[in-house]
C-alpha cells in the first residue's frame, strides 16, 4: 500500500493495476516501437559523422562490436521483465534490486535522458519539415526552427495522450516510410559506389572498416558512447510492458529483435555512407551526413525522400521519447517515489495524462532555454544523453544478476542470461560512462562551454548530480518509499 497524503481510491502500484490499456500490443507493434524509437535516420543523421570523426573507416566496425554488450543489456531487460513487467522498467527493477535510492536515479537517469534528446530531435524534425516544403529560409533560423520543434512536441504529446493503439498505428507508418527510405539511399550510394560514381575519398569498402580495435582508449570510449546514443531506444518496447500481450515475455523478445534489426541497418547504412562519401568528408560535415550527401547520392526530387526520411524518424522518435518517460513517472507516482497524481491514469484513453502532459511541457521548456543559451548546447546533446544512457543502462544491467543471484547456479542458461551477459554489458557501460565524465570534464572536448566546463559534462553528469539533489529533498516527503515500504528490496528464488 502507498502511504500518501494525495486522496487515492485504489492501489495501482502492481503491474497491471495502473489503468493502462491491457493487450493493446502484439509482438509486432512492439519491436516497430523498440525499433522507431532509435530513430535509425536521424541517429545517423546526427551522429555518425560524430563517430567517424573519431574512428574514421571503422565506424561500422564500432557499430557492430558495440551490439554485443547492447544487446547483454537487453537480455538483461528481458529476463528482469519476466519476472516484473511493470512499465517503469528500471526504476522498478533497480529497486528491487539495489533498494530504493538507487531505484531513484535508475528512474531520473531516463526522464534526464528523455528530456535532453526531445531537444535535439524536435530541432531536426522542425528543421526537416520546413526543407521539405522549400522553406531553407526558415530552416536556417533559430526562432522558426524553434516554434517548429515546439510545435511538434505538442503535437506528438497529444497523439501519446490519445492512447496506445493510436501512437502504435502511426509508428507503422512512420517507420515503413523512414526504413524504405533509408535503404533506398544505401542501396543507390553502393551501386554508384561499384559503377565508379563516387565523391573524392570514396572508394569500395574493406574487410579492415569492422575492425574498430584502433586508436586510443579513450577514442574508442568515445565512440562507443556515441554509439550507444545510435542504438538508445529499444527499450521502449519493455516501457509499454503493461499494454502488451504476453506482458511477460513479448516485450523482451521484442527488444531482443529490435537491436540484431539496428546492427544490420547502421553497418549497411554506415558502410554505404563511407564508401561514396570518404571519411575526410563525413567528418567535415558532422552536423548532418544525410543532408550532406543526399543531394549527390539521390539527386533532384529524389533527394525529398531523404528529407521524408529523417523528418519521419525524429517525428517517431519525439513521440516514442515522450511514451517511456511518460510511463516511468507514471510508475514512479504509482510506487510513491513522486506525488502519486502522476498515477493518475486517463480513464477513457487509457493512458498516464498527466504524466505525458508534464513530460511534454518540459521538454519544449528545456528545447526554448538551451536554443536560446546557444545552438552549440544542442550539438552537445547526443553525447551527453550517451552518458545518460550508459549511466542507467548499466545500473539495469548490473541489477539482473543480483537480483536473481539465488538462481544462477540452478542451470546453465540462468548463468549466463541473468549472470554473465548482463555483467559484461554492464561493465561495458560503466567503462563508456567514467571515460565519458573524465573526457568531457574540460571545455575542449564539447561544442559549449561554462566556466572552462563541457556542455556534454554539464548536460549529461550534470543531470546525474541535479536527481542526486532532487532525490535527497524528497526522502523526507516520499518517506514510505525511500524506507521501502511501498517497493521493498528482493532476491528472486525460483522456489517461492
Amino acid at each position: 500500500m502507498l502511504t500518501t497524503t494525495e486522496p487515492e481510491l485504489i492501489d495501482t502500484s502492481g503491474p497491471g493495476q495502473k489503468g493502462l490499456r491491457a493487450g493493446a500490443l502484439g509482438l509486432l507493434s512492439s519491436v516497430v516501437i523498440g525499433v522507431a524509437s532509435t530513430a535509425p535516420a536521424y541517429s545517423v543523421a546526427a551522429t555518425i559523422g560524430l563517430v567517424v570523426a573519431v574512428l574514421s573507416v571503422h565506424t561500422p566496425g564500432m557499430l557492430i562490436v558495440a551490439f554485443v554488450p547492447m544487446l547483454f543489456v537487453a537480455f538483461a531487460f528481458r529476463e528482469l521483465n519476466k519476472t516484473e513487467p511493470d512499465c517503469g522498467t528500471n526504476f522498478t527493477w533497480a529497486v528491487r534490486a539495489f533498494g530504493p535510492r538507487t531505484g531513484w536515479m535508475s528512474g531520473w537517469g531516463v526522464l534526464a535522458a528523455c528530456i535532453v534528446v526531445m531537444s535535439s530531435v524536435s530541432q531536426i524534425a522542425a528543421r526537416y519539415a520546413y526543407l521539405l516544403v522549400g522553406a531553407n529560409g526558415l530552416a536556417a533560423s533559430t526562432l522558426w526552427v524553434t516554434v517548429g520543434g515546439v510545435a511538434f512536441i505538442a503535437i506528438l504529446t497529444w497523439v501519446c495522450y490519445l492512447g496506445i493503439e493510436i501512437s502504435s498505428r502511426l509508428q507503422f507508418a512512420l517507420l515503413a516510410i523512414e526504413l524504405t527510405s533509408i535503404c533506398v539511399f544505401a542501396v543507390v550510394a553502393l551501386v554508384k559506389v561499384y559503377s565508379g560514381h563516387t565523391l573524392a575519398g570514396g572508394g569500395h569498402p574493406s574487410l579492415s572498416w569492422f575492425n574498430p580495435l584502433t586508436g586510443s582508449f579513450s577514442d574508442l570510449a568515445a565512440a562507443f558512447l556515441l554509439v550507444i546514443f545510435i542504438y538508445w531506444g529499444w527499450d521502449t518496447s519493455l516501457s509499454v510492458n503493461e499494454e502488451t500481450k504476453d506482458s511477460a515475455r513479448t516485450p523482451g523478445r521484442a527488444a531482443v529483435i529490435a537491436t540484431i534489426m539496428l546492427v544490420v541497418i547502421f553497418a549497411v547504412v554506415s558502410t554505404a555512407l563511407l564508401a561514396y562519401a570518404g571519411p575526410k568528408f563525413l567528418a567535415a560535415n558532422t552536423g548532418d551526413v544525410l543532408d550532406a550527401v543526399g543531394g549527390s547520392v539521390l539527386g533532384g526530387t529524389a533527394v525529398k525522400i531523404l528529407i521524408l526520411s529523417v523528418l519521419t524518424s525524429a517525428a517517431a522518435s519525439t513521440q516514442t521519447t515522450i511514451m517511456p518517460a511518460a510511463r516511468v513517472t507514471l510508475s514512479m507516482g504509482a510506487h510513491g517515489a513522486l506525488p502519486q497524481r502522476f498515477a493518475r491514469v486517463n480513464p477513457r484513453r487509457q493512458t498516464p495524462g498527466l504524466a505525458t502532459v508534464v513530460i511534454g511541457v518540459v521538454s519544449a521548456a528545456i528545447f526554448i532555454v538551451l536554443s536560446i543559451i546557444s545552438t552549440n548546447v544542442l550539438a552537445d546533446s547526443a553525447s551527453a544523453v550517451g552518458v545518460l544512457i550508459a549511466f542507467y543502462y548499466g545500473l539495469t544491467a548490473f541489477a539482473c544478476p543480483w537480483f536473481f543471484r539465488k538462481t544462477l547456479r540452478e542451470s546453465t542458461r540462468n548463468l549466463f542470461m541473468r549472470g554473465i551477459f548482463p555483467v559484461v554489458g554492464g561493465l561495458f557501460m560503466a567503462a563508456a560512462f567514467a571515460e565519458s565524465v573524465k573526457t568531457y570534464l574540460p571545455a575542449a572536448n564539447s561544442y559549449s562551454s561554462v566556466a572552462g566546463i563541457g556542455g556534454v559534462f554539464i548536460l549529461g553528469a550534470g543531470s546525474i548530480l541535479i536527481g542526486i539533489a532532487v532525490m535527497l529533498a524528497f526522502r523526507t516527503k516520499f518517506r514510505a518509499f525511500f524506507s521501502g515500504q511501498t517497493l521493498s528490496t528482493t532476491a528472486y528464488n525460483e522456489e517461492i
